[in-house]
């Protein structure tokens, strides 16, 4: 019976056919009032684990999440669903806290949504001490581990928060957590590891791309050109870097603006919502920018700078493709971001030193193989089931069949290092190979090697490539301290000539980030101008009603009516995402718009047969 119900609530409310995986277990595990640990990916589904156990549930279901940014869009989704739900933050006025207030002792609401300060206040302790709590949801519950990559220590206090409702079923949800952070999490909130969920942490629908950092401002704007009209995040070290590049992009005609702490709280809010709202296609910020952006038409994230760990890469591309569409994730990789992040590696405890370190060097390993990036990425999370072939990453586009016999090359560069001493970095080394009379090499007496202009044939751009190459393969060591390369003994084993090197030599196109990927997972081909009349029409009921206008339907749900061209109620609620509520509003607006669109243009419509349907 209960299962009965919450298939009802999937498909009536939020208007969706099927669960994603883990989701149907786990509700039904909370409605048995068992605590749980759910690790699921962006975009995975966590929100619908606790939201339809809310309606079923007879009291009130607490929502903790970190960031206010957040809330307002989070009620606003699920306020269009039809589900009654509040937040209560500093961002209220005065009249719209007692309106919340009044709303919630008159057992008006089924879901609050509270950041963990706002939660520990006296007087919102002693509201809710008043009420019915049949759930406690801790969305972002990494934070709460010392080993996560964004520890809060309010988070801290919210094991002790919990045994004040002991008649509450608790569940801690996350998109990033190592074995040790999730261990973390259970030991802190007391939940069994019998009661753990762990989802794939596999995204299949974004394209990760890593590419050399050689012109950055050139390859960024190259590749932002590709997604004319789309919106992106590029994400930069710094405040400094991020007003750069936003002066930039913003001379060159594109809609961005930027977000970095030294900002103040209004222009960062108006910004975050600009962005949100789709007033703006690009936003350029530092990581200050919320790690729970809620906004699911995000097709492109690029990482102009390094990011510290695959902790934090991995939630900031989270933000992409939370529609289920395709969506491409760019990082800019070079030696020089690694110093400076060591820099400030140097400033912490010795402790925090030895974890931070070890995180970045998990990083620079996965930035580095030539293997599937998501056999790096997917085995940090300790999921080792995976293929060795993903097709939606740059080294799997690049097939075997392009490799050449590089060993001449390495023995040139691999002899030229050893040469100068191990003391320098490639573009020194470079520059002796190809030749050069810099003052630098003749400093150094380098132009009297034997090695010196025996690489002209090579450019210097191949010769880059090439040395990245022999790094990945485990000939070089490079000092990220000093930025210096010394050899290994595979080194010494390339030299004598007792292995050979395989390689690509032509890596001018990767250079300039020109990977370009199938739109795999695409709704059928769409008729691109019945889809933008759809947008437009979406951004003004969105406008209207000062809502983001994936509030109102995701881009996957116009998509899907461009293909199938529902031309009734019945039909159109086969859509994706369309539940009973969305179809009370909005039914009328866009059948019209699809029925003109057919009669004008003589189009004779398909039957909507089999639409898949996924959360």
């Amino acid at each position: 019976m209960m299962i009965d119900q919450v298939q009802n609530i999937l498909k009536r409310v939020f208007g969706y056919e099927t669960f994603w995986p883990l989701q149907e277990q786990v509700i039904c595990h909370l409605l048995e009032k068992k605590d749980a640990l759910v690790v699921m990916p962006t975009g995975g589904g966590k929100s619908l684990c606790y939201q339809i156990p809310s309606l079923l549930f007879e009291g009130l279901t607490i929502v903790i999440s970190p960031l206010i940014s957040l809330m307002k869009d989070q009620v606003d989704q699920v306020r269009e669903c039809g589900i009654p739900a509040v937040f209560l933050n500093s961002s209220l006025s005065s009249e719209e806290y007692r309106r919340n207030v009044s709303q919630l002792r008159t057992d008006q609401v089924k879901l609050l949504y509270l950041a963990p300060e706002s939660l520990l206040m006296p007087r919102t302790m002693a509201l809710l001490s008043s009420l019915k709590v049949d759930c406690i949801a801790i969305d972002e519950a990494h934070c709460i581990s010392e080993w996560g990559h964004d520890f809060r220590p309010e988070y801290r206090q919210l094991a002790e928060f919990r045994t004040r409702f002991p008649g509450a079923v608790c569940a801690a949800l996350t998109a990033t957590a190592t074995p040790r952070v999730r261990e973390d999490i259970r030991y802190s909130l007391n939940i069994s590891d019998r009661n753990e969920y762990i989802g794939s942490f596999n995204r299949p629908n974004l394209f990760l791309e890593v590419i050399h950092k050689t012109e950055p401002i050139v390859q960024t704007l190259e590749f932002v050109k590709r997604y004319k009209n789309e919106s992106g995040i590029i994400y930069c070290f710094s405040r400094q870097q991020t007003d750069d590049l936003h002066t930039i992009l913003h001379r060159k005609g594109y809609s961005v603006r930027p977000y970095h702490a030294g900002l103040s709280d209004w222009e960062r809010t108006e910004n975050q919502e600009l962005f949100i709202r789709d007033d703006i296609q690009i936003i350029v910020a530092t990581i200050a920018f919320g790690m729970g952006i809620n906004k699911s038409n995000v097709r492109f994230v690029i990482h102009y700078d390094l990011p510290k760990s695959i902790d934090n890469y991995y939630q900031e591309i989270g933000r992409a493709g939370r529609d289920g569409l395709p969506a491409h994730c760019l990082l800019l990789f070079g030696y020089g971001d690694i110093r400076k992040i060591k820099y400030f590696i140097n400033q912490k405890t010795h402790q925090e030193q030895i974890v931070a370190n070890i995180l970045l060097n998990t990083f620079i390993g996965f930035a580095e193989t030539d293997l599937c990036r998501r056999i790096p990425l997917l085995s940090y999370f300790d999921e080792n089931d995976t293929p060795k072939y993903c097709g939606m990453c740059d080294n799997c586009q690049e097939e075997a069949t392009d490799l050449i016999d590089l060993t001449l090359p390495a023995q040139m560069f691999l002899s030229c290092v050893k040469r100068t001493g191990e003391y320098f970095g490639s573009g020194h080394v470079i520059e002796v190979l190809r030749g050069s009379s810099s003052q630098k090499v003749l400093k150094f007496g380098h132009d009297q090697l034997s090695t010196h202009g025996i690489g002209t044939s090579h450019s210097t751009k191949q010769w880059h490539s090439m040395s990245r190459q022999f790094i990945q393969k485990g000939m070089l060591i490079y000092d990220y301290d000093h930025g210096t390369l010394k050899l290994t003994q595979k080194a010494w084993d390339v030299l004598k000539g007792k292995e050979r090197v395989m390689g690509r030599l032509d890596e001018v196109k990767k250079e300039k980030g020109d990977v370009f990927f199938n739109r795999k997972g695409e709704t059928g081909s769409h008729d691109p101008i019945l889809f933008e009349i759809l947008r437009k029409k979406r951004k003004e009921i969105a406008d209207l009603a000062k809502l983001p206008p994936f509030t109102v339907f995701h881009d996957r749900t116009l998509k899907e009516m461009v293909v199938y061209l529902p031309l009734t109620r019945e039909e159109l609620s086969s859509i994706y995402g369309i539940g009973m509520a969305k179809l009370e509003k909005y039914a009328d607006t866009f059948l019209k718009i699809i029925g003109e669109y057919c009669q004008g243009h003589q189009i004779t419509k398909p039957p909507i047969t089999d639409v898949k349907t996924i959360p």
